[in-house]
């Protein structure tokens, strides 16, 4: 987790440093929850016996985005659970998903803007084992288990004051051989408080 947050905050830095060439930006930070296929609803459509669900739980989530021109441009968000969950009844793990990707979006006056995105990134999942493991740089007590995924979403954003917003949100995630789970995709909605920086 403290590399994930070194990595958040490294691109912060560099996403807000480049903002002075950026047409507008936006960081926001929010909550969420998430649902997915249950294991009766994959074994009815394929036959076959899947792991169990990946929904529920609170996830904490982290988002910025720069245009670059016009109101298309370039984003990131990350997403974790907040809390560790049991799998399968035993064992400690924590669901971690990252993207990058395109993002259009506008404002409509003064109180009001919407967003679309699309983008690829990894869902960690973070299978912790109790005892830590030490290697170069770092130590860590968790071993990962990652895919690859796409990640496709969209936001209203209400703007109660100035520039700060509230933004509704849902993110759909197409998580490539997902086998830890019974689906290959989940859908985290919830909503976000933050910063737009410039404007049109």
């Amino acid at each position: 987790m403290k590399k994930t947050l070194f990595l958040v905050c490294l691109a912060l830095f560099f996403g807000l440093s480049s903002a002075a060439f950026a047409q507008s930006g936006d960081i926001a930070f929010g909550a969420s929850g998430l649902s997915a296929p249950s294991p009766s609803a994959a074994q009815l459509f394929s036959g076959n016996y899947y792991g169990p669900t990946e929904g529920g739980g609170t996830y904490l989530n982290f988002t910025g985005d720069f245009l670059l021109r016009h109101h298309l441009g370039v984003e990131g968000e990350i997403a974790w659970r907040a809390s560790q969950n049991l799998y399968l009844g035993y064992q400690p793990y924590r669901p971690l998903f990252y993207d990058f990707g395109a993002i259009w979006a506008s404002r409509f006056g003064r109180h009001f803007g919407a967003e679309l995105s699309a983008g690829i990134g990894a869902e960690s999942i973070r299978f912790y084992n109790g005892y830590e493991t030490c290697g170069f740089v770092s130590c860590t007590d968790y071993t990962s288990s990652n895919h690859f995924m796409g990640a496709f979403g969209g936001g209203i954003k209400l703007y109660p004051w100035k520039n700060v917003f509230i933004r509704p949100e849902a993110r759909l995630y197409a998580i490539h051989n997902n086998q830890e789970f019974a689906g290959s995709w989940v859908l985290r909605e919830g909503i976000s408080i933050g910063y737009t920086f410039g404007g049109d």
